[in-house]
């Protein structure tokens, strides 16, 4: 690839939050656009192939260039979401971010500090277990013929409903313990679960194994001396964690909800993360690294508890950045200032969404409790470059106001915008609430706390302005988990790196000088009431929390190399470790230099601020578009 007058920076769209996809294997990668060169001096933009938006599905940049360009004359840039100083006064570089996607690669730190990875694909040796008691004869009296015909059908996928509820006439346990093992005996591969509807007790069937079950019916006890977890490190290569758990969950005919992990990982990258599921095996979880494209399990052990978000330390980062213009003074004067000082600990572009309606006005929508709103902006027609039935589904919308005729147009009812409108066909116009509802805790609860960050880093920016990088006055500190205010005493002796701002709650402190009154303003002007952050719907009462202002990374190591040829990796991951190839070889001279670094970030701080820092740049990708949108014609 020849190397451009002017090089680019990648920047990553972010977190996918629209429809799973629905392929199991993963296509190969595309081959990267080569950018033109550019002529008023600016470094332009090459953008990923891939991208996700905040709703409905992938924006695919392999069919029309054009459209994505056209879409990010719409999107959000730095400004807009309050991104808006740097710490140190380098002079920045430009470089190539996630070139290909094996220049990104994230290893989660777990609780215990220790950086995870994959390096055992062996399954744990266990006693043999003792075969289940044949039932008694009375015991598979209790199934009707239909009934049998119905979970046959379903043991044999033939049953498009995907469970066949039974109702318990006399609802006593021992009847429904009969039950449950009258169907898990005579239907290998038939799970059971008890559930209430109406008043009334189902004993629910559903298929949760894969078809394997049938030939050979696993064991429905589970060893008491077991834990009921699995645990398990996933590595992953340009697949987020929900589709690649979709995936898992898709094979072993589970629920997603069955697996848990501490943090998300991103899409476009190479990641190694723990996950537990629920009572499967390790030895069929092994089993999938035959069938799996872009992933691998392996590092089984079964524990008592699953993971919960949130419990990791943190995340240990290897980035390359390609084909930079930097010195090699300029790159140690910046990867210095990040050693030593840090970066501003803004809330990332990917929190935010790409498309013309950012998650953050949705969010202050379902604050102020504007309902009509909330919809309006999910589902109505929007300026920028969609998928053709995401249009249609829009403009029908907009048309007749009417959910079921909207559905109509997704082929794919699992989007946001399909499960709003599932929703509201489902309770009505009138009961939106319940309707929004509909979509998971996690994504509602993404808009509101999208609007948080940018009330954060709007206040952080502003702080930074008036105080610099010393702690003042006025500031606040964490005691425990308690937030102090700084006297001028205290201020004296106390490091920027240990102050915080707020994100809005009902259960926060502000700074007492005068960029911390400028948060009552900042929430006045959006309609909302800082003393009042509880909301009528208990989920989206926002408590608030605390965050440091600068955050300092550790594990910080860095190397300026060269190399000739743009398709081979720079980094030598945990999988090409276990299949014993060579590590990458760094030339004395070559065509190209590349900036590799390493460092560790606590959970919740975005690697590409710091990268923001090294290099200088916006990273949102409606700005770096505008500066060269000459490659997509």
């Amino acid at each position: 690839m020849a190397e451009p007058e002017h090089v680019s920076v990648t920047v990553q769209v972010g977190e996918k939050r629209g429809c799973p996809e629905e392929e199991v294997k993963d296509t190969p990668s595309k081959k990267p656009k080569v950018e033109k060169d550019h002529k008023n001096g600016d470094p332009p933009v090459k953008v990923d192939e891939e991208e996700e938006g905040p709703d409905g599905e992938a924006v695919d940049g392999e069919e029309e260039g054009e459209t994505f360009a056209d879409m990010m004359k719409h999107g959000l840039t730095e400004l807009d979401v309050g991104i808006l100083r740097y710490v140190s006064d380098h002079e920045g570089f430009s470089g190539i971010l996630k070139e290909r996607y094996s220049d990104f690669v994230v290893h989660e730190i777990n609780r215990q500090g220790k950086i995870v990875h994959l390096d055992d694909l062996s399954v744990p040796a266990e006693a043999e277990e003792a075969p289940e008691p044949e039932p008694k004869p009375e015991d598979c009296d209790v199934l009707t013929e239909e009934q049998k015909k119905k979970l046959g059908e379903l043991q044999l996928f033939k049953n498009k409903e995907d469970e066949v509820s039974i109702e318990v006439m006399e609802d006593t346990k021992e009847k429904r313990t009969l039950l449950h093992k009258a169907i898990k005996t005579q239907f290998p591969g038939i799970e059971t679960k008890t559930e209430e509807k109406e008043g009334r007790k189902f004993i629910v069937a559903y298929h949760a194994a894969g078809k394997k079950a049938l030939a050979a019916p696993r064991k429905h006890s589970w060893p008491k001396n077991r834990g009921s977890f699995c645990h398990f490190v996933l590595y992953k290569e340009n697949k987020d964690t929900m589709d690649a758990i979709n995936v898992l969950s898709k094979f072993l005919r589970l629920r997603p909800n069955m697996f848990s992990y501490m943090g998300t990982k991103d899409k476009r990258a190479v990641t190694v993360q723990e996950i537990a599921v629920l009572k499967i095996t390790a030895e069929r979880l092994s089993h999938l690294n035959k069938c799996l494209m872009n992933l691998k399990l392996g590092n089984f052990c079964y524990k008592n508890h699953p993971l919960k978000l949130g419990e990791l330390q943190g995340n240990h980062f290897t980035i390359v950045i390609r084909n930079i213009s930097g010195t090699d003074e300029q790159v140690e004067q910046a990867m210095t200032s990040i050693k030593a000082t840090g970066f501003i600990n803004y809330y990332g572009m990917q929190r935010f969404g790409t498309t013309a309606v950012p998650t953050q006005q949705v969010g202050k929508a379902i604050l102020r409790n504007d309902w009509n709103e909330v919809v309006d902006l999910i589902l109505k027609p929007r300026p920028g470059a969609e998928k053709e039935f995401l249009v249609r589904c829009r403009e029908e919308w907009a048309k007749s106001q009417d959910p079921e005729a909207a559905l109509k147009k997704l082929p794919n009812k699992r989007c946001v915008e399909g499960q709003l409108l599932r929703g509201l066909s489902m309770y009505g116009k009138k009961n939106i609430v319940t309707a929004f509802g509909m979509l998971p805790r996690n994504n509602r609860l993404m808009y509101v706390h999208s609007y948080q960050s940018v009330v954060w880093n709007t206040m952080v920016s502003r702080r930074i302005d008036a105080f610099g990088l010393k702690a003042v006055e006025g500031d606040l500190v964490l005691k425990g988990t308690t937030a102090h205010v700084l006297s001028a005493e205290e201020a004296e002796t106390t490091s920027i790196h240990d102050t915080v701002m707020p994100l809005p709650g009902f259960d926060v402190i502000y700074p007492t000088h005068h960029v911390g009154k400028g948060y009552r303003e900042l929430l006045t002007a959006d309609g909302l009431d800082i003393d009042n952050m509880r909301h009528k719907v208990k989920d989206y009462s926002l408590a608030g929390a605390y965050r440091r202002i600068i955050i300092r990374p550790t594990d910080v190591s860095w190397e300026v190399i060269q190399y000739d040829d743009p398709r081979i990796s720079l980094v030598h991951s945990d999988f090409e470790k276990l299949e014993n190839k060579p590590a990458p070889v760094y030339n004395k001279e070559g065509k190209h230099r590349a900036l590799r670094m390493e460092f560790s970030l606590p959970p919740s701080t975005y690697a590409t601020m710091a990268i923001r820092e090294v290099l200088k740049v916006d990273t949102s990708i409606k700005k770096q578009t505008q500066l060269n949108t000459t490659w997509f014609n």
